[in-house]
C-alpha cells in the first residue's frame, strides 16, 4: 500500500502485545518506519496465557445485567470466578461503580452496535497477516458450550438472542453429547447438553504473537524490549518519547500498553479508565489430543487445545496488574472445572499463569487520537484483545496514515 504524502514516516508503538504489534504491522503496509518498545518483552502481558480463542461471535460488551447480578453474588463467594479482593483502592471502587452503572440492557445494546463492524472483519485481518508473513496458524473449529443441566443453557441462549437482535449473525446449534465428544473428547460425563458455536477459530497465543513480532522485525522494524516509556510530549512538530531517560523523536506514537494504559493515557486527555481484570490459566495433559475449544459458560471457564494438551482458563480478578499469582484463585479454577472434563491428567499441571486483561469501564475498546497531536492509544479490549487485535491495528493504522477516522472505530474514540 502507498501512503499519503502527509503521512507520518516514523511511528513509535509502545507495547509488544497483539494490539501493538498488529498496529505496527499494518503501519508497515503503508511504508511507515516503525519502532516497537515494551517494558518487558513480546507477549508479556495478557497476550501470552489467554485462551487463544478467535471468537468474534462472542466479542460483546462485558457490562450487562447478568454480569452485575453475578458480581453482587460473587462478592460473598471467595470461590466465584469473579473476584474483587478487599481493598481501599478508591480508583478501583470508582471503576466498579461506573462499570455497574453501564450494566443495563439498553446501554449494552448501544455498546454492541460498536462491535458489529470489527467483529465482522476480525477474522479477515488474521488472513491478511497469514498471507504476508505471519506463519503461526489460526485453526478453524467450533466452540462446544457445555452444560450439566438444560436450564444452565438459558443464559447463553438469551445472550445469543440479544446479539442477533443487535445485528450480528451467530451460528448456534444444539448437538448430541456424543457428536460433541467426537470433536472435543475431553467433554466429561457430567455434561448433558451441548450448544455448538460455528465459524470460530483458535490459536497458540504465545506462538502467534512471537510470529507476528518476527514478521514486524523482518519487515524492517526496530524492536526494543526491557525499556519503559515514562513520558510523551509534543515538541517542534514531532512527538518526543522518553524511554528510560533517553529520548527519541517520532512523527506519531501509539500507546498500546494493555492494563497499564492509564499511566500514559490519562495525561493525554483519555478519561475512559481501564482496569486490570486478571485472568488465570494452566495447562493439563490429556489422554488423547484435544481438537477444539470447550466452553462452560455457567462456570465461566474456557478450554483450548494447546501443544498436545489442554489450556484451561477463567476467572476475572480485579487486582493490580503487577500483583503475583494468587494460589487460591488457581485452586478455585481447578475445582470448578475438574468434574466437567474427562481424560485429563490433573496430577500434571503446568504453565500456571495470570494475565491482566484491560477492561474498560463501558465495555468498549479505547482506540484513537488523544489530546496530544500525533499520539494515539489502542487498548481496553477486555477479553477480546486477541480476537480484535489485528482488525484494531488495521483500522488505527489507516487513521494514522490518512487522518480519517474509520467508521468502525467511531464508537471506540479515546476521547469519548
Amino acid at each position: 500500500m502507498s501512503s499519503p504524502s502527509s503521512a507520518p514516516r516514523h511511528v513509535v508503538v509502545v507495547g509488544a502485545g497483539m494490539v501493538g504489534l498488529s498496529t505496527a504491522w499494518f503501519l508497515q503496509e503503508y511504508g511507515v518506519d516503525v519502532t516497537v518498545v515494551d517494558r518487558v518483552g513480546v507477549a508479556a502481558g495478557s497476550s501470552w496465557g489467554n485462551a487463544g480463542w478467535l471468537s468474534p461471535a462472542m466479542a460483546i460488551p462485558l457490562p450487562e445485567p447478568s454480569v452485575l447480578r453475578y458480581g453482587l453474588r460473587a462478592l460473598l463467594d471467595p470461590a466465584a470466578s469473579l473476584s474483587v479482593p478487599p481493598t481501599s483502592n478508591l480508583n478501583l471502587w470508582r471503576f466498579l461503580v461506573r462499570f455497574a452503572a453501564h450494566c443495563t440492557q439498553s446501554q449494552w445494546h448501544r455498546a454492541m452496535q460498536g462491535f458489529l463492524d470489527v467483529n465482522r472483519d476480525a477474522l479477515g485481518a488474521f488472513d491478511e497477516l497469514a498471507e504476508h508473513g505471519v506463519t503461526s496458524p489460526t485453526i478453524a473449529a467450533p466452540i462446544m458450550a457445555c452444560f450439566t443441566r438444560d436450564d444452565e443453557a438459558e443464559g447463553l441462549r438469551r445472550e445469543v438472542e440479544h446479539i442477533r437482535a443487535a445485528g450480528q449473525a451467530v451460528s448456534l446449534e444444539e448437538v448430541t453429547v456424543a457428536q460433541a465428544r467426537s470433536l472435543a473428547p475431553q467433554i466429561g460425563q457430567r455434561v448433558r447438553l451441548v450448544l455448538r458455536i460455528d465459524g470460530q477459530r483458535y490459536l497458540d497465543p504465545e506462538e502467534f504473537v512471537h510470529s507476528l513480532a518476527a514478521s514486524v522485525v523482518a519487515r524492517g522494524a526496530t524492536l526494543r524490549t526491557g525499556s519503559s516509556v515514562t513520558d510523551l510530549r509534543r515538541e517542534d512538530g514531532a512527538v518526543t518519547v522518553v524511554d528510560d531517560g533517553q529520548s527519541e523523536r517520532a512523527d506519531a506514537v501509539v500507546v498500546a500498553t494493555g492494563a497499564w494504559l492509564n499511566v500514559l493515557a490519562r495525561p493525554l486527555g483519555v478519561r475512559v479508565r481501564v482496569q486490570a481484570g486478571r485472568g488465570y490459566s494452566l495447562v493439563v495433559a490429556t489422554d488423547v489430543p484435544a481438537t477444539g475449544p470447550i466452553y462452560f459458560p455457567w462456570a465461566r471457564v474456557a478450554c483450548t487445545p494447546y501443544r498436545g494438551g489442554l489450556r484451561v482458563g477463567g476467572t476475572m480478578e480485579f487486582r493490580s496488574p503487577d500483583a503475583p499469582i494468587v494460589q487460591s484463585r488457581v485452586d478455585a479454577l481447578v475445582r470448578s472445572v475438574r468434574p466437567l472434563l474427562g481424560g485429563v491428567d490433573w496430577d500434571h499441571v503446568s504453565d500456571v499463569w495470570v494475565g491482566p486483561r484491560p477492561v474498560s469501564v463501558d465495555g468498549l475498546p479505547v482506540v484513537g487520537a488523544t489530546n496530544v497531536e500525533g499520539v494515539f492509544v489502542a487498548g481496553g479490549h477486555g477479553m477480546w484483545g486477541i480476537t480484535l487485535g489485528p482488525i484494531t491495528g488495521k483500522l488505527l493504522a489507516l487513521q494514522i496514515v490518512t487522518g480519517v477516522v474509520p467508521s468502525a472505530l467511531s464508537a471506540f474514540a479515546a476521547l469519548r
